[in-house]
């Protein structure tokens, strides 16, 4: 290799390494915007939602008091004093929302500045209160003063209070609509309060306790059909019950007498306070438990959002960190490989780059195809997930999710083999046999038509882990691409003298006698310069077996599909048991790898991946060779798709 060619492959892994960030940028983006909306929910509830509810009941008992002391003409009661003291707490909690710096809301600006907009009207509710103290201010303008703020603060509920559309939301806008309703009929309290107390009601009086008993009535129906169903099963309750009884037929004698002069004829103070109270806090009570009920229903989607964005997250790092990291020591080796002491001398400038050897470049080709690919399904699936309000099927993605990422890590890994370096990820204690068949199995697609024998009475040694399970893994996907779609891979143990031997079976057509010698004469002298046109996969598992000391063999099978026989000698395998399964074996459908992309599974439970048991049959095979025709009993199309 010269040093120009050295310098287009570290130009074509930057900008491959580019294309990778930007995607796993993308996918982290739109897998995390659901969170951080959820979050930025949950905090506004809890920072500024109760003290901003606080703070609107306050005002609204301020100014119906203050609007009785000005219609009768009195002095500032103990009553208003303690509303004014009640008031003025909740503004402090809202003022310290505005000083505070919460993380989570750092998306939530916009809130901020309405909250610092009703904070700058509570500070001037003290010059209404001075002119009312003093008489300077009639009941219209120091009620106004009220609604106008009122209004302020719930303005501070906007969109960023639903960004996620999800059940949460939709609870939260019905819930903020019941309260404006309750504002409704607050401030109707107020009008006939004043009234009773000694103001009256004049014409323009009249027409507007007409309109208010109207919207408020309108507002509550319109509110209440947006609450979830127990919700607006409460409501219907208070709309029939004692509660509202009471409010409804005093509004409908006022309403009944608004045309005449004295539309207050028989109505007493207490009457209506009674009647209004019982109202009000009916209503309250149905905006606190409904918003409550909702948290609780929303709490365990919330932790299931939080957790899948914390894997789609991690894992994609994960997998952009292994791959950087791989091709930055592959690039490393290189190098250090061009300037040693044999390395090749500059060749001299030329305007066109040397290109890539014809062999090394459809395999580097093949393989980086290939990751592209898997990192578009991996991306599709992402954003599926980001766009489904709601989903059965999140579990099976998360499956697929983590099986396109153990087959991306093998390709890395091939590569690195290929290259003449070890895989970070080895193994120094012997594994057994099995879990190295069954991670084999976890790095091909299709991975439901390849059936395990359930018993090995062999161990691998730890530093031959790795490229064992990449030569078997290349040599089951090669069975699976040249067999049907509705046949079987199998995969089983032999007892051999030198050792053992692992087969992998598959039910295709077969190869010709002179195809069949090309292929043993590859998988026993693999050229030095690289596979030939066609020929890659072949030239990857000689490669692998060379590395770890297995010898590859390919023979007709007895059902006239291929064999592929891999010989483990002597130094590599020990025999760890008896090799005589139980008496007797469940049934086991083949269902989806689960986390056996990072590990072999452990030894001493289910190693969860696809294998199949025949439910009754002989004792056991015979020592030293695990049981065929476990492997070979047909399997049904609709038992082998995913779940």
């Amino acid at each position: 290799m010269t040093r120009t060619d050295l310098r287009l492959i570290r130009t074509r892994l930057a900008v491959l390494a580019a294309v990778l960030i930007t995607l796993w940028s993308y996918a982290a983006y739109v897998s995390s915007q659901q969170a951080v909306d959820l979050l930025r929910v949950r905090a506004l509830a809890d920072t500024l939602g109760q003290p901003i509810d606080r703070l609107i009941l306050g005002l609204q008992t301020e100014r119906r008091i203050t609007a009785e002391t000005v219609a009768g003409a009195g002095q500032p009661t103990p009553a208003l004093v303690g509303a004014r003291a009640g008031t003025d707490r909740a503004a402090a909690e809202v003022r310290e929302f505005t000083k505070g710096r919460d993380l989570r809301l750092l998306s939530a600006g916009s809130v901020r500045d309405r909250a610092g907009e009703l904070v700058r009207r509570l500070d001037g509710l003290g010059t209404t209160r001075s002119q009312v103290d003093t008489g300077r201010l009639d009941q219209a303008a120091a009620v106004e003063g009220y609604d106008e703020v009122i209004d302020v603060a719930f303005r501070v509920y906007g969109p960023e209070w639903g960004a996620y559309e999800s059940g949460l939301a939709a609870d939260t806008r019905a819930v903020i609509a019941l309260a404006r309703a309750r504002e409704l009929l607050a401030r109707e309290d107020t009008l006939v309060s004043a009234a009773l107390t000694g103001a009256g009601l004049d014409v323009d009086g009249r027409l507007r306790l007409a309109a208010l008993v109207s919207n408020q009535r309108y507002a509550r129906t319109e509110a209440a059909a947006g609450l979830p169903a127990g919700g607006q099963g409460e409501h219907q309750r208070l709309a029939a019950g004692p509660e509202f009884a009471g409010l409804l037929a005093l509004e409908d004698r006022l309403l009944a007498q608004t045309g005449t002069a004295n539309a207050l004829a028989g109505l007493t103070l207490p009457d209506w306070r009674a009647a209004a109270d019982a109202a009000l806090g009916a209503l309250q009570a149905l905006v606190t438990s409904t918003a409550r009920s909702s948290v609780e229903r929303a709490t365990p989607g919330a932790a299931v959002l939080v957790a899948r964005t914390g894997a789609v997250v991690g894992l994609g790092l994960i997998v952009v960190l292994v791959l950087l990291l791989s091709w930055a020591t592959t690039v490393r080796r290189l190098t250090d490989e061009l300037a040693g002491p044999d390395a090749e001398p500059p060749a001299p400038e030329r305007d066109t780059p040397a290109p890539t050897p014809g062999a090394e470049r459809e395999l580097f080709l093949r393989l980086t195809r290939r990751n592209q690919v898997l990192l578009r399904e991996q991306l599709s699936l992402l954003d599926g997930m980001q766009r489904r309000e709601r989903s059965g099927e999140e579990t099976s993605e998360l499956f697929q999710l983590d099986h396109l990422t153990t087959r991306i890590r093998r390709n890395v890994e091939k590569l690195i083999a290929l290259a003449g370096a070890t895989p970070a990820r080895r193994w120094r204690r012997p594994v057994p046999l099995l879990d190295v068949a069954r991670g084999a199995v976890a790095e091909v697609p299709d991975y439901h038509r390849v059936l395990i024998a359930p018993h090995w009475p062999w161990s691998l040694a730890g530093p031959a882990v790795t490229d064992v399970i990449h030569l078997l893994a290349e040599l089951i996907e090669n069975a699976l691409a040249y067999s049907g779609a509705d046949t079987t891979v199998r995969v089983s143990g032999e007892h051999r003298p030198q050792g053992c031997a692992v087969l992998v079976i598959d039910d295709g057509p077969g190869l010709d006698a002179a195809a069949l010698a090309e292929a043993n004469h590859l998988l026993g002298n693999p050229p030095a310069d690289g596979p030939p046109t066609g020929a890659s996969g072949w030239y990857a598992v000689a490669v692998l077996a060379g590395r770890c000391g297995a010898h590859v063999s390919l023979r007709p099978s007895q059902r006239g599909g291929t064999a592929a026989i891999v010989l483990l000698p002597a130094q590599l395998v020990t025999v760890s048991d008896t090799g005589r399964p139980p008496a007797t074996t469940a049934p086991h459908t083949p269902h989806p790898p689960a986390r056996t992309g990072a590990d072999l599974p452990d030894p001493s439970g289910d190693g969860a991946l696809p294998t199949r048991v025949r439910q009754t049959g002989p004792i056991g095979p015979e020592h030293g060779r695990t049981s065929l025709d476990t492997v070979e009993l047909p399997v049904a199309k609709t038992a082998r798709r995913h779940q």
